[in-house]
């Protein structure tokens, strides 16, 4: 029987637990029949406070227990609270996320006679599943995470968005199922098992990612983008995917003009779409084309609207790191469109003050240096809830040449994978990994990194024609993995300061219109690249293979129509910092205490001579490991978080997040 108390016409559990100081969370779990126990929910669903300080709600159901915390955007009221019930009793749901075209499925659903008692999505969602089922998945433009329970068919799902954008993690042991929006929430059950996944951790140090639903966490596992899953009492979880990239040539092709024109009207169409909220919006405003753009049409929209910055001290930067600090040209435009402007300077020694608070809201570390993000989040929540960024422009539109021209070939797709999992390889080279991970690989069972390379493609990927279906295959592929990897951290440390982050380059419009743009009007010369792949190896190819400006042509000329000519013909920029120098430099005393240590967690997991090697050989100015070094440092510190006994892990991370 449901378990709960009714308020304000909608179902709910409250323990009113004071809000913390910093978007919505979703946990729970499902037993093989014995009833579920209401301190075990309350628990899992207190690692997730600061994913929502507005309010907290657990719901039994027999062997079902839910659990939600809410951040406030549509609907402030208790009407919108959740574990929400439809009005039969049939279905409940806790969900994450935001649906931006909720209003037009609500008249939809309102012709087909339902009612509604909120203004939120969330009701939209569960009477669109309500009616449509697993089909309505394909109806939802946004970003979501939810769980669903049909009490007629005892059934529990899962469900998340096309993209990625919203994580949901889950466990399933000895008949017992649970899940949340942070691995935390599950560790948190007492009936949960999970210590370090040994295949995890290599898999992680073979491409600094996850290409797999692995995490670091054995027995935990990260529902894949544009999947659902369900589960009954007793039974096995089955896993389907509802929605994949499909990046090809169009059979027939327009003009550059009319693209150009389509894409400028996609485009504004999804920034304005994402404006939805009853809050404050602002823009994260780097300075580059992407946020620049998103900025620019906001703005027109959102007179009063803010911007933010984060750069980087470049005192002893040297060599690339020198335009790491973008702020003058974020400046410039923020002049340009009237937004309230706030920047923040990192410095060295910034990264060693954000690790131990970034380790329990990240859990598992992926794809490149994100404490700058980390930073850039906690000055955006200062002024509002939810905030836009530029997220996706690169992956759907060609934004990284000098990756896919390594891999153009014309021949055959094992060829070409063999250059692009070399390419992936981001940390070591196969000699140096065996080297560094033999004591782990002795733990990992049968591990293959290729292996997990080539599984990211699906079937009939085996059979490219032409240079521009090898194109195809890189932008299919980075967006599962790459692009994959960046969304998951972004939710973590958005929601470690209780910001929502939206992405209006991944508005299902734009994206299906993307994923049919020539790849003549994304690259270059691929004619040249392939000539030059087939019969000039060397110096001279590869410094063709850098320029960074041969990316993203339609978009260049689309956005010259929201930004200023020069910030669409820059060079093309990551999110950065210093941290080469930083690390031979200001913070080398920082690197030699965390891992030149004799007791450092890593070297009982990894080889410590190995390592301590190729450390010495970025210290010294050998070569540039930085990569590795954040990487060592993350999982170093994750270790000093989640690797005690289980029934600390809870306090532990508590203390950590508060």
């Amino acid at each position: 029987m449901l378990m709960l108390s009714l308020s304000s016409g909608r179902w709910r559990a409250s323990r009113g637990l004071a809000n913390q100081p910093t978007m919505c969370g979703i946990t729970g779990y499902l037993t093989d029949g014995a009833p579920a126990e209401r301190s075990v929910v309350e628990r899992m669903t207190a690692t997730l406070l600061h994913r929502g300080p507005d309010h907290d709600a657990v719901l039994l159901d027999g062997p079902l227990a839910l659990g939600h915390t809410r951040l406030s955007i549509i609907d402030l009221s208790e009407a919108a609270e959740q574990p929400m019930t439809t009005a039969d009793g049939r279905y409940t749901i806790v969900y994450n996320g935001e649906v931006y075209n909720f209003r037009e499925l609500r008249r939809e659903l309102e012709a087909l006679g339902h009612s509604f008692v909120s203004r939120s999505d969330t009701e939209v969602v569960l009477q669109a599943w309500a009616e449509w089922g697993t089909s309505a998945l394909l109806r939802f433009n946004g970003m979501f995470a939810f769980a669903i329970w049909d009490r007629a068919e005892n059934s529990l799902w899962l469900a998340r968005d096309r993209y990625g954008i919203k994580p949901v993690y889950w466990s399933q042991q000895r008949g017992l199922f649970v899940f949340g929006s942070e691995s935390k929430a599950i560790l948190a059950h007492p009936g949960i098992d999970a210590d370090l996944d040994h295949a995890g951790l290599l898999e992680y140090l073979s491409f600094q990612n996850f290409f797999s639903e692995r995490t670091l966490f054995r027995n935990v596992s990260l529902l894949p983008a544009g999947c659902c899953l369900q589960v009954r009492p007793g039974e096995v979880a089955t896993v389907t995917q509802y929605w994949d990239w499909d990046f090809r040539e169009p059979e027939h092709a327009a003009s550059e003009a009319d693209y150009v024109e389509e894409l400028k009207r996609l485009f504004a169409q999804a920034v304005k779409r994402q404006l939805v909220s009853d809050v404050p919006v602002g823009a994260f405003l780097s300075g580059g084309m992407d946020s620049g753009s998103i900025t620019a049409v906001a703005a027109q929209h959102l007179p009063q609207m803010c911007s933010f910055t984060v750069g980087f001290d470049l005192r002893s930067a040297s060599g690339l790191e020198l335009a790491f600090d973008e702020r003058e040209a974020a400046e410039h435009m923020s002049y340009l469109f009237g937004t309230e402007h706030y920047e923040m300077v990192l410095k060295a020694g910034d990264m060693q003050r954000a690790l131990p608070r970034m380790a329990p809201h990240v859990e598992e570390p992926r794809v490149g240096q994100s404490y700058p993000n980390f930073y850039a989040n906690q000055l955006a929540a200062k002024f509002g809830k939810v905030a836009l960024a530029g997220a996706g422009g690169d992956e759907i539109f060609g934004g990284y040449p000098w990756r896919y021209y390594r891999a153009v070939v014309n021949d055959s797709f094992d060829h070409y994978s063999d250059k692009y999992y070399g390419y992936w390889q981001r940390l070591l080279s196969n000699a140096e990994f065996d080297a560094l991970t033999a004591p782990a690989r002795s733990q990992a069972g049968d591990f293959s990194a290729r292996d997990v390379f080539r599984s990211v493609f699906s079937d009939g990927f085996d059979s490219p024609k032409t240079p521009e279906d090898y194109v195809n295959c890189s932008l299919y592929f980075e967006a599962k993995t790459f692009l994959h990897g960046l969304l998951v951290i972004e939710d973590k440390l958005a929601m470690a300061h209780g910001l929502e982050v939206r992405v209006p380059f991944l508005d299902n419009d734009l994206v299906d219109f993307a994923m049919r743009v020539p790849v003549s009007l994304k690259l270059g010369n691929l004619q040249e690249v392939v000539r030059l792949n087939e019969n000039e190896p060397g110096p001279k190819t590869e410094k063709y293979f850098q320029r960074t400006r041969d990316g993203k042509r339609l978009l260049r000329k689309a956005m010259s129509h929201f930004v200023p000519e020069e910030i669409c013909n820059g060079q093309k920029l990551g999110f950065s910092g210093p941290d080469e120098s930083w690390f031979r430099g200001e913070s080398i005393d920082y690197v030699r205490d965390t891992l030149l240590d004799g007791n450092a967690w890593i070297w009982s997991v990894l080889d410590r001579e190995s390592g301590r090697a190729l450390i010495q050989e970025h210290l010294d100015g050998r070569a540039n490991r930085r990569l590795l070094i954040w990487s060592l440092l993350s999982l170093e510190e994750w270790s000093r978080v989640f690797l005690m006994p289980a029934n600390e892990i809870t306090p532990a991370v508590s203390a950590h997040v508060a």
